[in-house]
Order: C-alpha cells, then sequence, then structure tokens
C-alpha cells in the first residue's frame, strides 16, 4: 500500500527540517561520513601491516624472535581491522549527497521510493500477521 501525497508531502518536509535542523546528523544517516571514515581506517590499517612487515624482517635480521613475533602480530591485528572495516562500508552508490543535478535527485527519489516499498511491505506483514 502505497503512501498518500499526504504522507509524502510530509515525509519530505521531514527530511528537509531534519536537514536544515542538523545537517550534519542528516548527512551521517546518510553514509558519507562512514565511508570516509572507514576508507581512513582501511589506509590506516595497511599501513600498519607495513610497519608490521618491517619489524617482522628487522626482528628477522637481527635475530630478535620476540621483535619479529611483535610484528607478525602486527601485522595479523591490521588485517582483521583492515578487512572489518572494508565490510562495515556502505556501498559506493549509497548515500549520494543531495543537490548533484537531475541525475542525483532523481537518483535519491528511487532509493527513497525503494526503501520506502520495503517499509510498506514490511508494515502490511506485521498487520497481516498480527489480523491472523
Amino acid at each position: 500500500m502505497p503512501l498518500s501525497d499526504h504522507e509524502q508531502r510530509m515525509l519530505e518536509q521531514m527530511e528537509r527540517a531534519l536537514y536544515a535542523e542538523d545537517p550534519k546528523f542528516a548527512t551521517a544517516l546518510e553514509g558519507n561520513e562512514l565511508r570516509t571514515y572507514t576508507r581512513k581506517r582501511v589506509y590506516q590499517a595497511i599501513a600498519g601491516f607495513l610497519v608490521g612487515i618491517g619489524l617482522l624482517m628487522g626482528g628477522m635480521v637481527a635475530q630478535f624472535i620476540a621483535l619479529s613475533v611483535v610484528g607478525f602480530l602486527v601485522m595479523l591485528g591490521c588485517a582483521v581491522v583492515a578487512v572489518t572495516g572494508w565490510r562495515k562500508s556502505p556501498p559506493a552508490g549509497e548515500g549520494q549527497a543531495r543537490g548533484e543535478g537531475s541525475g542525483g535527485r532523481q537518483r535519491g527519489q528511487k532509493q527513497r521510493r525503494s526503501m520506502m516499498n520495503r517499509i510498506e511491505q514490511r508494515w502490511q506483514r506485521r498487520r497481516d500477521a498480527r489480523d491472523d
């Protein structure tokens, strides 16, 4: 069951109010900041991985086993951080900024419609389950 025109206008009005009231929070909800944060974290993990390789090699050359073990653990930890950070990152097409021209606006409307369709389907399932 699609939203009525009045409900759609109310939803758009609430979105505009959210952007006007707290644009930083609204942008965070879109996923842009999250994607930037996770990308930065992955790059830091890659740099840490390279430092771990250096420690591992340095420990092997100096024949200092403890340094090699620390290097290996640094490499392992950074690899885990990089992989988990990469998985948590939202897809590149998700959370596009508004006002990118008509193409970006149409894409945002399609995403909003699909999101609203999913919400409506969930609501309908709940109502059907409650009625049974």
